[in-house]
């Protein structure tokens, strides 16, 4: 499709039936070739073969009520107790990363309480680590690598 400001990926893309389709290595199954599925894609990638995120932690595209409505998040990555760690927003490379984004990944993170949240159209990423007990956040420059993610469960 088209180079993203991400690691180089292996990513497998094939047409089945008529249909671009990618391979998603977290549900392990082919999905219809979108452009927020490939940012999807080269994200879940960039967590387990950059960042060093055991696949078995992520979750893809689990549903959840925000305010009475039913949503979806784009990827989940959970800590080794089951507790979500890392709450990730994908959008299509054409989608500027606004305020708007911001506030639906906030509103997300209002029922999944993950300490950290990621915002990325593939080419713009936005790291955040959320500090609830101040109701603040901080911008970070870069996500933790799974080496690191112990230690900051530990803060």
């Amino acid at each position: 499709m088209f180079e993203l400001n991400l690691p180089k990926a292996e990513i497998k893309l094939e047409n089945r039936n008529g249909t671009p389709s990618i391979w998603d290595h977290v549900r392990k199954k082919w999905l219809q070739l979108t452009p927020e599925e490939y940012v999807r894609q080269h994200f879940i990638h960039y967590l387990i073969h950059s960042l060093h995120y055991p696949a078995s932690l992520i979750s893809v595209e689990r549903g959840l009520q925000v305010i009475k409505l039913s949503r979806r998040t784009d990827i989940i990555v959970y800590d080794k107790t089951g507790q979500p760690f890392l709450l990730i927003e994908c959008k299509a490379p054409q989608v500027p990363l606004s305020r708007l984004t911001m506030e639906q990944v906030a509103a997300y993170n209002l029922t999944i309480k993950a300490p950290y949240l990621a915002v990325t159209n593939g080419f713009q990423h936005y790291f955040f680590k959320i500090d609830f007990e101040k109701a603040s956040f901080e911008q970070l420059e870069h996500l933790p690598t799974f080496g690191e993610f112990g230690s900051l469960l530990n803060q």
